[in-house]
């Protein structure tokens, strides 16, 4: 609530009759590959985004043409989890209308990249067929809820995945919109009331987006997220969750209203009451979020701008009861754990790292080829993991020697012979295709990566365990800002440096230098990583030790330099 105007993104919602706007239209005019003004805010809620193609930008307008505009579908799978029939009906379509890839994304969905317009309709019409969606995929909503992937324990995750459904399908868009303009359903008259019992005419302030972690793994970044669940566990049997609220990694260059901020707990709830904490907890950020400013509309603003207490009371006003006092959790991890391991109920899990989440066949990792092998002998599910990797879950025991054969045939082993700081290193996709996009980031990842694993063997910490995420922008993709070495993008070849996040997403890094060129960061990641060698303490991290050095975490007189 402000005085203030809302953005003219809150006017084109009001005016998009809950999300028809008028894309029929737009997606029927033969004249241009791009969509009408408003609609391409409003297709965001339907799971897609209008991009082009940046590396063809300048010479698409020297020669008089429009950008190649073409279109990400982003598919909506809470958790991540997927039959082997849905990944070859998804593969079908990469093949056919997306440059026979698909993308695996922080979220835990899959991103088809590439689709043109004349395609969109077919493609969200097959991938509604197969019992997938991409409504609110993207857009001012709810986002797809995330979950752990952890597969040890069996019945644990079962109940905490369930949880997960419950809560996605309660905060999905209500409107018709999305099966009248892609599913050729039935127009009906939008009631006097409108069609949005839980969002209303102009849906949230920002994007919004929901978590559920069990400890000990935190591969889910869970203090990233606008409201998290963190299951709590007696005797193997789930007894309810903290509840913790104002988290988001998204910020804007040379802003200090916007920062990324990890989320507080603010208590306890039963099993029985998470439907009731979510939908309230978004009911509080859409009547109060700032619908002015887009740059300042996450719920983690709405918390700082008027205190955690005070949105722990309109909460519990709106719940209609307290939350109980939170219980002591513990994380241990944030990463996958890759190769298999063994569930509860004795079945198989084998996780497999995807670089750069890119299902593809490249080279000797005939990634595509491999996976569709498996999903056709498949008995169980796929997993999408929260740090881009797969996990081909739920094998039973007899068939495992199956899944090893393919996996051996088609070079999907690409966890094996790199350094941790390879095997757990994200990004996000940045150029061609994302027009926020300033710098590189998955396409130069490898580089870096290698780059500074080649630093780590001059001081032999080869084989440490230090989390290096790389983003295009500083809107946070790749949740860089709890890695102990985050490079934000900040110009064609500059970025950023970030250090001093914690390996259990607990703690948030700190900006040491900015606008920094690859020679630049490299030499001081080499003093550091010297330092570290030198200086470390029996089985500390380095974001732990750049704190203990002062590098990070002091205050500003009395911070060590970072090579400056």
């Amino acid at each position: 609530m402000t005085d203030k105007a809302p953005s003219p993104v809150e006017g084109i919602k009001e005016r998009s009759r809950f999300l028809r706007g008028t894309l029929e239209q737009s997606l029927a005019d033969p004249v241009t590959g791009a969509l009408g003004h408003d609609d391409v805010r409003i297709i965001k809620f339907h799971g897609v985004y209008q991009q082009d193609d940046r590396d063809l930008r300048a010479e698409r307008a020297a020669q008089k043409l429009e950008p190649a505009y073409n279109f990400m579908v982003r598919i909506r799978i809470p958790g991540g989890v997927l039959t082997p029939a849905q990944w070859l009906a998804v593969d079908a379509l990469a093949a056919e209308h997306a440059g026979a890839a698909m993308r695996l994304t922080t979220r835990q969905s899959i991103q088809l990249h590439g689709v043109l317009k004349r395609n969109l309709k077919r493609t969200i019409r097959a991938i509604n067929d197969c019992l997938l969606t991409t409504i609110a995929a993207c857009g001012d909503v709810n986002r797809t809820v995330v979950c752990t992937a952890l597969p040890e324990q069996s019945k644990l995750h079962r109940e905490v995945y369930a949880h997960a459904q419950r809560v996605n399908r309660h905060l999905l868009p209500a409107t018709r919109a999305y099966h009248e303009v892609w599913l050729d359903g039935e127009k009906t008259e939008i009631p006097a009331g409108g069609e949005e019992p839980i969002y209303g005419a102009t849906y949230m302030p920002r994007k919004f987006k929901i978590g559920f972690a069990l400890p000990p793994s935190n591969d889910v970044d869970i203090y990233a997220n606008d409201l998290a669940f963190i299951a709590v566990a007696r005797d193997g049997e789930l007894v309810g969750f903290n509840v913790a609220v104002g988290g988001g990694m998204g910020m804007t260059h040379g802003n200090p209203r916007t920062y990324p901020r990890l989320a507080e707990t603010i208590g306890f709830c039963r099993p029985e009451q998470v439907i009731a904490v979510a939908e309230h907890v978004v009911g509080v950020q859409r009547d109060f979020g700032d619908r002015s400013d887009r740059s300042h509309a996450r719920l983690k603003y709405t918390i700082d701008d008027r205190g955690i207490d005070w949105f722990r009371g309109e909460l519990e006003r709106r719940l209609g009861f307290s939350l109980e006092p939170a219980v002591p959790v513990r994380f241990t991890h944030t990463g996958d754990r890759f190769g298999w391991v063994t569930g509860e109920d004795g079945r198989e899990h084998l996780t497999l790292r995807i670089p750069g989440g890119r299902i593809r066949d490249d080279g000797e990792r005939r990634f595509r080829t491999g996976l569709n092998a498996i999903a056709a002998v498949h008995e169980g599910d796929f997993r999408i993991t929260p740090n881009q990797n797969l996990i081909v879950a739920n094998v039973p025991p007899e068939r495992r020697a199956d899944i090893e054969r393919l996996v051996a045939e088609h070079g999907l082993d690409a966890f094996t012979g790199v350094a941790p700081l390879e095997r757990d290193a994200m990004s996000c996709v940045a150029l061609p295709s994302c027009g926020l996009a300033m710098a590189e980031s998955e396409r130069y990842l490898p580089e870096i990566a290698a780059k500074v694993v080649a630093l780590l063997e001059k001081h032999g910490l080869e084989d440490e365990e230090i989390l290096l995420r790389v983003t295009g922008c500083p809107n946070g993709c790749a949740r860089p800002y709890v890695a102990e070495i985050a490079l934000v993008g900040k110009a064609p070849g500059r970025y950023n440096l970030f250090l001093g996040g914690g390996r259990t997403g607990e703690r948030l890094n700190e900006l040491v230098r900015q606008n920094l060129a690859e020679g630049e960061i490299l030499a001081i990641l080499d003093e550091l990583f010297a330092d570290y060698a030198r200086g470390r303490l029996p089985e500390e991290g380095f974001g732990d030790f750049l704190h203990r050095a002062g590098v990070v975490g002091a205050p500003a007189g009395e911070r060590r330099a970072a090579a400056s």
